[in-house]
């Protein structure tokens, strides 16, 4: 059996598959898996509780049948999005209405949409491409795009901290962006390293966004004003050349499969003619159940009070087990500043990533090596070998004894490279 040009390209293996994978034989693994890869986030009680009270009203009131029974409109669910556009005018005083959002099956699916908006073949001739101004990025960016070479990926500049820790900074220095360049991505926080662009960085990227005539896609999935899984103090921005990604995901619910996107009139209907033609529409029940939570505007002092201080001090305890555990002198981990993700950094590790992952693999812990998420990066650095990413969000128990695997893999990998 062949497959067309399309069908080779979306059928090939990818780290995104690979992760998917690996998150469904855990998850079939039971207790005999460690789920450190994963982006699944955190059980939490407090929402879980939240959720079920919701979801039996709507089931009392009729409200979930009707979700269930009918399409909504390309754009999203008209209430959501008007409750939305309120929510973010309030908050922040945006000039937006809810013709300047769309909702899309899951933040994965709104990213395919914008880069091959943006990015690939043009009918001029031009071919623009997806510029990551600070690497590692997103493992789900990679193979996003209908056309191959669409990406382009800048090194960070690494700030070694007190305490183990360092950080990334976009190398405003050498950063290049050329006529080629389609758009610019950047997550904040960032999915794997936690890392949060500084207000100052953010502005800068968006004046060079602005200067080139491209937009600046903002990856939110894990920002704030929900599900608020960040550290830092920061300021939210939005105008008419940014495009603000968010998703309910994080907040609990990754499932509902809801993504939000935030951007200019005209980005948005182009979204929702393609949503009507690829899904017709995006999922009912996630705009249903998070509808009251935005309308109330309790979204907000349940992602501040329940959901960020949750994370941050799973985030503390793992940060603390590892430096505990680990012994090697190489060893250091990105600032966690967001995100349910550790990024781990070991410096002239004598083994790739890639065999480390195989090795905790064996071991039953599973993580994501980290060469998966430089897509774009187009000369060959040995740090993206020396890196992987540690989900630290799931059981306390099951980070605990992942930890500890990891901990004596790592030890016994240098000491049998040191003699």
């Amino acid at each position: 059996m062949s497959f067309s040009s399309f069908g080779n390209k979306f059928t090939r293996h990818s780290g995104i598959t690979q992760l998917m994978d690996d998150l469904n034989e855990g998850i079939r693994g039971g207790d005999d898996i460690l789920m450190l890869g994963g982006g699944n986030p955190a059980s939490i009680p407090e929402i879980e509780m939240l959720f079920k009270q919701k979801l039996t009203e709507l089931n009392e009131s009729g409200a979930l049948i009707d979700a269930l029974g009918n399409y909504d409109g390309p754009q999203g669910k008209d209430t959501f999005l008007s409750a939305l556009a309120a929510l973010f005018k309030d908050l922040y005083g945006w000039n937006i209405s809810s013709k300047n959002i769309a909702l899309t099956n899951g933040s994965q699916n709104a990213f395919f949409y914008l880069f091959n908006l943006f990015a690939g073949k043009y009918n001029d001739g031009s071919h623009k491409k997806v510029l990551f101004p600070l690497a590692p990025e997103y493992i789900g960016y990679a193979d996003a795009t209908l056309d191959d070479e669409v990406f382009v990926a800048a090194k960070p500049n690494i700030e070694e901290l007190e305490n183990g820790l360092f950080k990334y900074h976009v190398d405003f220095e050498h950063l290049e962006v050329g006529d080629d360049i389609g758009l610019m991505c950047i997550s904040r926080p960032t999915n794997p390293t936690g890392n949060v662009v500084t207000d100052e960085e953010l502005t800068k990227l968006d004046t060079i966004a602005k200067a080139k005539g491209i937009p600046l896609i903002i990856d939110n999935a894990y920002g704030t004003p929900f599900p608020n899984i960040i550290f830092e103090d920061v300021t939210p921005i939005w105008n008419d050349n940014i495009i603000l990604c968010l998703s309910l995901s994080k907040l609990g619910l990754p499932g509902a499969r809801c993504g939000i996107v935030v951007a200019k009139e005209e980005t948005i209907t182009a979204l929702s003619n393609l949503s009507g033609i690829i899904a017709l529409s995006p999922g009912s029940i996630g705009p249903e159940l998070a509808l009251p939570f935005i309308q109330d505007k309790s979204i907000i002092s349940i992602s501040e009070n329940i959901v960020k201080p949750f994370y941050q001090q799973r985030a503390m305890n793992a940060v603390k087990l590892l430096q505990e555990q680990i012994t090697v002198p190489g060893f250091r981990i990105h600032k966690p500043e967001g995100a349910i993700f550790l990024w781990l950094w070991f410096k002239d590790l004598p083994i790739t990533c890639e065999a480390l992952y195989q090795r905790l693999k064996q071991k039953g812990v599973l993580i994501v090596p980290g060469h998966y998420f430089f897509p774009g990066l187009e000369q060959e650095w040995q740090h993206t070998h020396e890196c992987i990413r540690m989900n630290y969000s799931q059981k306390t128990e099951d980070v605990e004894k992942g930890i500890a695997i990891i901990a004596a893999e790592i030890n016994a990998i240098y000491a049998e490279h040191n003699g």
